[in-house]
């Protein structure tokens, strides 16, 4: 069978859906969905599209955001060009089918890493390192009287369905023994028009689309997001599991920009660091991170150097957070959790030994 053809179009010419999810071993014993991406010389890509500081289309046509950088990111390290990217916009109900349909070959779009998504029984997709550490809030009218999520009771709450969001808001208020009524919408845009045009006495989604959609307010400072936090929502990328080589080449991908931050390796100087790693011998760590010494890309099918090709296209995973989340952006979200683990935050990268 021809690798170079879309999974969707194997599949259907096989006729059997379960080709679908077995496109990462396409033809060959041992192939991966990353030879399917190097054969095309592109990486379709799927998000949002509808998240300010994620997933955005600016007006300048241009998809901008972190979730954005990750395809960049990826696609710099896998076909060596970060702009060959086919960005597929996509509402939560179509995420997962994109994915085990060979429609896109990697989802960055804001998406919690739960046991049932990564479970062979659930969804079984293979996760990334988490992009983004974020939590389910509320966000009301300031106006409003509502203080808590216990004032919330027995009233109307504007929800995406088809997510892990609607799930835990009844989890919120069946702990509490609280009555509620979920409004449900496909994706966020539609629980914002919902929420603004007075349909639901409050609208819940991860803090940082809270935080997104607030900005886009014509009066942001109307609006609040409570201080209760609901849920834990580590976001990751995800490729379809059992896919090996796919998966462990999208996961060193995050870990690079990672700890790219923790030795202090920016856009601006990788020259300078590349050049002093190919003077110094001594330094062999740095060598190896950034493939003056061989060996570590080729074990992710990668080439030696992924890594100086992925910080000349982003940055490190700080300046991507600046860009898009930190002052003076957009969306500004105080970093927190997502600093490094140095600073007291949860992004650390295992060894590049």
């Amino acid at each position: 069978m021809n690798r170079s053809l879309p999974c969707i179009l194997i599949g259907a010419l096989a006729g059997l859906t379960g080709v679908l999810s077995g496109c990462a071993s396409l033809g060959d014993e041992g192939g991966s969905r990353l030879d399917l991406v190097k054969q095309r010389g592109e990486l379709l890509c799927g998000v949002s599209g509808k998240i300010p500081g994620f997933s955005f289309l600016s007006p300048d046509g241009r998809y901008e955001g972190l979730d954005v950088d990750i395809c960049r990111a990826m696609a710099a390290a896998f076909v060596g060009d970060s702009e060959k990217v086919q960005y597929r916009p996509l509402t939560a109900p179509e995420r997962f089918t994109a994915l085990r349909s060979g429609e896109i070959d990697l989802l960055s779009r804001n998406t919690t890493h739960t046991l049932s998504r990564d479970a062979v029984g659930g969804n079984g997709l293979s996760f990334a390192p988490v992009v983004f550490h974020d939590g389910q809030g509320l966000m009301v009218p300031a106006d409003s009287g509502v203080n808590s999520l216990a004032d919330l009771s027995g009233k109307a709450i504007c929800v995406g369905s088809g997510t892990t969001t609607e799930q835990n808001l009844n989890d919120a208020f069946q702990s509490r023994d609280l009555p509620y009524k979920p409004i449900k919408y496909q994706d966020l845009n539609q629980v914002v028009g919902g929420y603004l045009q007075g349909r639901c006495a409050a609208m819940t989604s991860d803090r940082s689309q809270l935080a997104a959609a607030r900005s886009g307010f014509a009066d942001p400072q109307k609006h609040v997001i409570l201080g209760d936090r609901i849920s834990k929502e580590p976001l990751a990328p995800a490729v379809v599991g059992g896919d090996q080589r796919m998966s462990d080449a999208m996961s060193w991908v995050i870990y690079a920009l990672i700890e790219a931050e923790e030795r202090g390796i920016t856009k601006a100087n990788l020259t300078e660091m590349v050049e002093k790693a190919k003077a110094d011998p001594s330094q062999a760590a740095l060598r190896r991170f950034l493939g003056v010494d061989g060996g570590l890309g080729s074990k992710l099918d990668l080439p030696d150097d992924f890594v100086v090709q992925v910080i000349q296209a982003t940055g490190n995973y700080g300046e991507i957070y600046a860009r898009h989340l930190g002052p003076g952006s957009a969306v500004e979200i105080p970093r927190g959790a997502n600093r490094l683990a140095e600073n007291g935050g949860l992004m650390i990268a295992p060894p590049f030994t």
